[in-house]
């Protein structure tokens, strides 16, 4: 049986490239993205229209969405920086649009075999591991996305056994924001980061749902 993937945010850099690595492994992909979809997280009812129209269910549904930069805004460095619509459009971006497609996980995925839905988090999303302090906005989305995810890996786990739900921590990818805001780390090519990913996915089992890893599969502390 030719396994299914969706992607949503196929067409950015990660996502097409985790897109085109499994059409290279012969499955059959789905993508969806702002740019060619409209599928927009700012449209609530647009999501949910394209994501209902879908003839699941899916092995894998991968959420590739997420912004740095905001509207042109880019991370902030102090509390003084802070300002309520670009914190707002960071959470809409980061946990609320990826927390929209969840509604809709318990239909996409199948209940008789195994399958795994993912989100792009990042490292700064971890309380733990947060030394350097700055970037707010994002720090606090992507933690909120963690805590999402964990809890929906409970709920799923209730009713699709062999479900595996994480968030998932790329590394720095070379793209033109990180050319900006990752000076300093080591970088990998979008494809790179899409092999890495999946051989993650992988490897791991319905024991580590609900977790955080690192493109290494290293677990990573909330």
């Amino acid at each position: 049986m030719t396994k299914k993937a969706l992607i949503l945010g196929a067409s950015g850099g990660i996502g097409g490239a985790i897109a085109r690595h499994l059409s290279n492994a012969d499955w059959a992909v789905t993508g969806l993205s702002r740019s060619t979809d409209g599928f927009d997280f700012a449209d609530p009812e647009r999501v949910d229209a394209l994501l209902s129209d879908l003839d699941g269910p899916f092995d894998l549904v991968f959420i590739a969405t997420g912004a740095l930069e905001t509207d042109g805004r880019g991370p902030e460095k102090a509390l003084k920086h802070l300002d309520a619509e670009v914190l707002a459009a960071q959470f809409r971006t980061n946990a609320i649009g990826p927390s929209l497609v969840l509604r809709h996980a318990a239909r996409l995925l199948p209940r008789d075999r195994p399958a795994h839905i993912a989100a792009l988090s990042a490292r700064v999303g971890s309380i733990g591991d947060n030394r350097m302090g700055g970037w707010y906005g994002y720090r606090a989305a992507k933690a909120a996305l963690n805590q999402v995810m964990h809890t929906a890996a409970i709920e799923l786990g209730r009713t699709h056994k062999q479900a595996i739900c994480v968030a998932l921590h790329p590394g720095t990818v070379a793209t033109d924001l990180t050319a900006v805001h990752g000076a300093g780390h080591d970088k990998v090519t979008p494809a790179e980061a899409a092999a890495n990913l999946l051989r993650v996915l992988s490897s791991l089992d319905v024991a580590q749902s609900g977790q955080f890893f690192d493109w290494r599969g290293d677990r990573v502390v909330w």
